[in-house]
């Protein structure tokens, strides 16, 4: 699944093409994706202009006058900025005509994607209750220490918790905190603040560097250019499970937290 590199990879592909642009119409060629797709995308979204393309956790906002269309990529999907009239795949579900003669394309092979629509002054119920942006001064050691206070859950799983901070995945949850030497079932009120701290630092320069390089490519992401993430070259631990620590040469191990595979160096986490 698309974790917040690649959608910030997205929208930052996305936002020279989009921005400024009139919506001249919107094609669905189905009524759904996960939940069925807003009926103002088709009703209400044509005849505005795109002011701004953000991010909140994991999901996209093409901001017009009356309303944003809010966007997930789910496990597989992508957006793509085409020609109009380039022909359509199977799994091309929308797309959003341009008064640049290009439209907006939204590609999800499982289905797993939605696009639904927030209402101008108010907030779509999925980014109600949401913790933190990762890369947002608000985000700190001292934040992750406060809300671990009493927690009984591994540490991973915790910083997984959207409302805890949102966008971190379980790529790099795994890859903060091989960096903050923190084996990731460590129950999260045993962590001190100075080990948050630590963290917290490691999860900022994670994403930055994630970010810079387009992400990380596992399965289906790609950028909206074409272009696969190159993050995949400096994992340290994810996916590794059985092969060297890259930092020490102990036997990478792995187990199952929060139904999630997690993978860490027992010399190097404690």
């Amino acid at each position: 699944m698309p974790e917040l590199p690649e959608v910030e990879t997205t929208r930052r592909g996305l936002a020279p093409h989009l921005v400024g642009r009139c919506v001249r119409g919107a094609t669905l060629r189905r009524a759904d994706l996960r939940w069925p797709i807003a009926p103002q995308i088709a009703a209400e979204l044509p005849g505005q202009t795109i002011e701004s393309v953000s991010r909140r956790a994991k999901y996209l906002l093409l901001e017009a006058q009356t309303g944003a269309a809010l966007l997930h990529l789910g496990m597989s999907g992508s957006l793509r900025v085409l020609p109009e009239g380039t022909p359509h795949g199977k799994h091309d579900h929308v797309d959003v005509l341009l008064d640049s003669d290009h439209v907006l394309r939204f590609n999800d092979p499982r289905r797993f994607g939605c696009l639904l629509w927030q209402a101008h002054g108010a907030v779509h119920p999925l980014l109600a209750g949401l913790g933190p942006e990762p890369l947002d001064e608000a985000f700190d050691g001292d934040h992750l220490w406060r809300a671990s206070r009493g927690r009984t859950a591994p540490v991973k799983t915790f910083l997984m918790d959207q409302s805890v901070v949102v966008g971190v995945g379980n790529i790099y949850a795994a890859e903060a905190l091989f960096r903050a030497g923190i084996a990731p079932g460590r129950a999260a009120g045993r962590v001190s603040r100075e080990r948050y701290a630590a963290l917290a630092a490691a999860v900022k320069d994670i994403l930055a560097r994630a970010i810079a390089r387009g992400g990380t490519t596992l399965r289906d992401f790609i950028a909206p250019d074409g272009a696969p993430g190159y993050f995949v070259q400096e994992l340290s631990v994810y996916g590794r499970a059985g092969q060297a620590c890259k930092a020490c040469g102990t036997a990478l191990r792995a187990r199952m937290l929060g139904q999630r595979a997690s993978v860490w160096c027992p010399r190097c986490q404690h």
